[in-house]
């Protein structure tokens, strides 16, 4: 990978790490579901006027803005509003690995590998033992129902990782910016249901310079450049070079919470934590090894 490239990578890890920093300074002024409504709306305009359409089936289309963008994001930002940590969100929204290669084994009939089944067992223990925290009440107070709900968002996002490998190649950013469009409506329903008409006018009429920033950079910065910038990577090298970034994210999301949000994890929490991501290095890396020491033995 070329330097130019290679901090390219960075960038996208970077951004994607503070994401979770942000969402919790949006979530300061904006319910959580009218925060995903505005994200969404900001993602999809002006962008569909000058991102061409993907090649793809609509039903696909919306199956891919209803999971990944709607519901992975509708847990998430409930999950966070309600007491999950965002240096913790960042590490356990990574079970979404392991969730989709249980969904590609059901729908897609994939078969698991040694590698993939060891570093499900090594992020399973980690995630019990986040798990357990919360039942307990975290170092910052996470709740059982902000680690839950966490775990749904990593659910939604994985079923989205299955749509669009049954829809094989497509531009990535066309696929990101008209998806944009399939959750401000739903958003919007569910805020006006479950916050209600008085909330929802409150924090537009008092948006605030963080609030706005918040919704920016989570449409912008979050969503049009990081997916923008992973896209280039990924038609560029493949993806065994490129994946082993996101391992980055986890990091970057825990360093950022603990260096602007001031949150301290437990000796519980980091040793969890610590097991998630070596899970997920196993996954990654596992299948790798074993060539590498095949190749060696012949």
């Amino acid at each position: 990978m070329s330097p130019k490239d290679l901090l390219l990578a960075l960038v996208v890890v970077l951004a994607w790490g503070v994401n979770f920093v942000v969402i919790k300074v949006g979530l300061h002024g904006v319910p959580p579901l009218l925060l995903g409504a505005l994200r969404f709306m900001l993602a999809a305009f002006p962008a569909v006027l000058f991102v061409k359409r993907p090649q793809m089936p609509l039903r696909w289309l919306l199956a891919y803005g209803a999971t990944i963008s709607l519901g992975q994001f509708a847990f998430l930002f409930t999950a966070m509003y309600v007491g999950m940590p965002a240096g913790l969100a960042s590490v356990v929204l990574q079970a979404q690995a392991f969730f989709t290669l249980g969904f590609a084994a059901v729908f897609l009939r994939e078969r698991f590998h040694a590698q993939n089944v060891i570093g499900l067992l090594i992020a399973a223990g980690g995630l019990a033992l986040i798990g357990m925290q919360s039942m307990g009440g975290g170092a910052q107070g996470m709740t059982l129902a902000g680690f839950v709900l966490t775990l749904c968002a990593a659910c939604m996002w994985a079923l989205g990782n299955i749509v669009t490998k049954k829809v094989g190649k497509v531009d990535l950013v066309g696929l990101v910016v008209w998806a944009s469009l399939v959750p401000p409506l739903p958003f919007l329903v569910l805020s006006y249901w479950m916050e209600g008409p008085q909330r929802i006018v409150a924090a537009l009429s008092g948006l605030g310079v963080s609030s706005v920033g918040a919704i920016v950079y989570l449409a912008f910065v979050a969503t049009l450049i990081g997916y923008s910038l992973w896209s280039r990577l990924l038609s560029k090298y493949p993806a065994s070079q490129v994946a082993p970034f996101s391992l980055l994210v986890p990091i970057v999301g825990l360093a950022s919470a603990a260096l602007l949000l001031g949150e301290q994890l437990s000796a519980a929490e980091i040793g969890g934590a610590v097991l998630v991501m070596g899970g997920l290095a196993v996954n990654v890396f596992g299948g790798w090894v074993k060539q590498r020491l095949g190749a060696v033995r012949s």
